[in-house]
């Protein structure tokens, strides 16, 4: 008897898992529908800001796979502009509204994934729904801000928040000759590294020209016959002819909860090792899934396409009747802005404190490449550590020329749980025009060792 699975988005984490479920069961044993309200199926939504500042030609090259391409290649009956407003768990049936028409229908299934996503903070903020501010999150949402820009022809850009999202945008913008002024409460940007860190970044921003405000709050929005002049803050109102808000997201988990599942302390929907909600034979995977965190053994909400895209095979595997686990994240991301790279993995300092870890924190700056070399650029990495074991928790890099690579290493590291100890001795490659005989990330760790061997003899 054939089976039907039933996806509930159609970018990374659905479309993923609907592809494994297919390499498993043929149509005539799982029959496979995908739902997906937006225009495009299976698209990298972290190319947003390189299309927007013309690093990437055309939208299409965003895109992995069409839904044509899904029905014809794998089967996989895919329907955009289509949007489940409710899950019926006990009748096992969603209910979809067509977005084009406005009509309705109900779409029995066995199996469920739920791949909502997440979406844009947008606070209640007045005027918030003004003409020109807007969010980023999906490949519409750059066609609505492309549109409005060649309407308008806006010349001032507000960047509301200083994380990934609002960084590059506001590279974006500037690339594109509009005077730009982010807008950040936290004392630096980008508050997923350390102050400390983040300083960097401000001053690679207000090296290409935008200008860098941090303290400052945002409380609303002034407009001019229903568009936006103005960002109102704490510290005066700031002009703006075109709003991006870069305050980050939120898991996209409330038809979820509104179905009766699980929803875990991160207000992402609980899942187990095998992507399984609450709920028999209903899975969930990517942006709107609760991840855990393999060095705070929490649970945490981390929007990122690399888990999305893993979790989303795990999901399917087990879908199409296999056996695959997720073991969970250390937190592992990266952004470039101009030629300044910045990245983190495991915890920063306040994430470890309220963790519950006592540590200590190291700093070390190096080169990239042997110092005698032109063109060797300066990198700075900053660790944290564990208070006596010498574990590591943590690593920031701030660089250029590939530094910020050098953070997967570190991933590995807090993977199998290594302390100072042992980094300081990995067996790193080594050659001058790629990095100096004690590679920056074994300086650092010999730092925090040396810091570590005093406190032992002190105690």
């Amino acid at each position: 008897m054939t089976e039907k699975l039933v996806v509930i988005g159609g970018d990374a984490a659905g479309m993923s898992a609907a592809s494994q479920a297919r390499r498993r069961r043929g149509p005539e044993e799982l029959e496979i529908v995908a739902f997906e309200r937006g225009n495009y199926t299976s698209y990298s939504a972290c190319g947003i800001p390189y299309l927007l500042g013309g690093t990437v030609d055309d939208l299409a090259d965003l895109v992995v796979r069409t839904p044509d391409e899904f029905r014809e290649r794998q089967s996989i009956d895919v329907r955009i502009r289509h949007e489940v407003t409710e899950i019926d768990l006990d009748a096992r049936k969603v209910v979809v509204r067509n977005l084009e028409d406005g009509s309705g229908s109900v779409e029995g299934f066995d199996i469920l994934h739920i791949a909502t996503g997440a979406r844009p903070i947008r606070p209640p903020w007045p005027g918030i729904e003004s003409e020109g501010v807007f969010g980023v999150q999906v490949l519409g949402d750059v066609e609505a801000i492309q549109e409005y820009m060649h309407r308008h022809q806006p010349r001032r850009a507000v960047i509301v928040g200083g994380g990934y999202i609002g960084l590059e945008m506001a590279e974006a913008m500037a690339a594109r000759d509009l005077s730009v002024t982010l807008v950040e409460n936290a004392p630096e940007p980008m508050r997923t590294v350390d102050p400390d860190m983040g300083a960097a970044i401000r001053q690679a921003m207000e090296e290409i020209g935008c200008e860098v405000r941090t303290g400052v709050t945002a409380q609303g929005f002034e407009s001019t016959e229903g568009r936006v002049r103005a960002v109102a803050t704490d510290h005066g109102d700031v002009e703006a002819d075109i709003v991006v808000l870069g305050l980050g997201v939120e898991p996209n988990a409330q038809l979820a909860a509104a179905a009766g599942l699980e929803i875990g302390t991160s207000g992402a929907i609980a899942v187990d090792r095998r992507m399984l909600t609450s709920a028999e034979g209903v899975y969930s995977a990517g942006d709107c899934a609760e991840k855990f965190h393999r060095v705070s053994r929490r649970g945490v909400a981390i929007a990122l396409g690399t888990h999305a895209n893993k979790e989303g095979r795990v999901a399917g595997v087990n879908m199409g009747g296999g056996y695959e686990t997720f073991p969970g994240v250390v937190g592992t991301a990266a952004v470039k802005v101009c030629d300044v790279e910045v990245a983190r993995t495991g915890l920063n300092e306040a994430e470890a404190a309220a963790a519950g870890f006592e540590y200590f924190t190291t700093i070390a700056e190096s080169t990239t490449r042997a110092g005698y070399l032109p063109g060797a650029k300066q990198v700075k990495i900053k660790l944290v550590v564990e208070v006596g074991t010498g574990r590591l928790l943590g690593a920031q890099i701030v660089g250029e020329e590939n530094a910020a690579k050098r953070i997967d290493a570190f991933a590995a590291m807090l993977w199998h749980e290594m302390t100072v100890d042992d980094i300081m001795h990995v067996d790193l490659a080594y050659a001058p025009p790629l990095a100096p005989a004690w590679d920056p990330v074994l300086i650092v760790a010999r730092k925090a060792w040396e810091r570590l061997e005093r406190s032992r003899g002190d105690a």
